[in-house]
């Protein structure tokens, strides 16, 4: 109300011209807060047929995450996403007579938090489930879970997302076979190093090298890793049994990787009024 009015003030009472005010007050604003750390916000989950998305999008505070304007935002966007091949297109889509870019733009304005839209990931198979933890509301929370499977049920299904959220260490890849090959040099040099520092012979060290990068593989790949549900199992073993084959599978956590500033809670509040 108060920058409606200021508006007419600096326009002269001339209502479009005020609005072209307003809007380049927000730009502007938007503009300010474009530096600030966003590792708060949503992780949004959206289904159509035999395709999912799971997209990630960031706020400076938790409590945005809480705010039902950018909830429905979020949800916009997630769907959007499903009509979109990746992260550029999805930033350029329609949603609502403005792209997906300048809606965030408008919702920072709006808010007073950077925001950004900042991953999103898309998963088809014959069955797609998916899974979030923590929810804020539905379809929306902090881990999101796609899993796409042929045959078993969808329970199964189901109960595999609620693995892959939960899972530690977290799945990176679905097999062996699929696994970064940089991570895997990285993890035997890391271990090489580590044997090396206990002065054994090159051969022994070898050997010992082998078995520490299968059980590496064993706690890292999805199929391989025991079944939350029944640890006596592993996760493929537990497919084979329910008549599935896990043919993939995305997890987005919000804030992953991003390095995040520590403030007390009395800051964050006085930053959040401040805007």
């Amino acid at each position: 109300m108060m920058d409606a009015k200021k508006a007419l003030t600096e326009t002269d009472g001339d209502f479009e011209a005020a609005v072209d005010w307003l809007r380049t007050k927000g730009l502007a604003k938007a503009a300010k807060k474009s530096g600030r750390t966003a590792a708060e916000g949503l992780v949004a989950v959206a289904v159509d047929g035999n395709t999912g998305v799971a997209v990630e999008v960031n706020s400076e505070t938790d409590f945005v995450g809480k705010n039902a304007e950018f909830q429905q935002m979020v949800r916009g966007i997630a769907d959007t996403a499903l009509k979109s091949d990746d992260l550029e297109g999805l930033l350029a889509a329609d949603m609502g007579g403005k792209t997906v870019a300048d809606t965030v733009t408008d919702k920072i304005a709006t808010i007073g938090e950077n925001m950004s839209v900042r991953r999103m990931a898309k998963l088809s198979g014959d069955n797609v489930v998916t899974y979030v933890h923590n929810a804020v509301a539905d379809g929306m929370g902090k881990i999101g879970v796609l899993v796409a499977t042929k045959g078993g049920d969808e329970g199964f299904a189901r109960m595999v997302a609620m693995h892959v959220a939960a899972a530690d260490p977290r799945p990176q890849a679905l097999s062996e076979n699929e696994l970064d090959p940089a991570v895997v040099e990285k993890e035997k040099q890391v271990q090489m190093d580590i044997a090396r520092e206990s002065g054994k012979p090159e051969a022994v060290i070898e050997k010992m090298i082998v078995g520490r990068m299968q059980k590496f593989m064993a706690e890292i790949t999805l199929l391989n890793q025991k079944f939350v549900v029944n640890p006596d199992l592993t996760v493929g073993e537990a497919a084979k049994e329910a008549g599935a084959e896990i043919t993939g599978f995305v997890r987005l956590e919000v804030g992953e990787g991003i390095e995040k500033k520590e403030e007390n809670f009395a800051e964050e509040v006085a930053k959040a009024a401040k805007g």
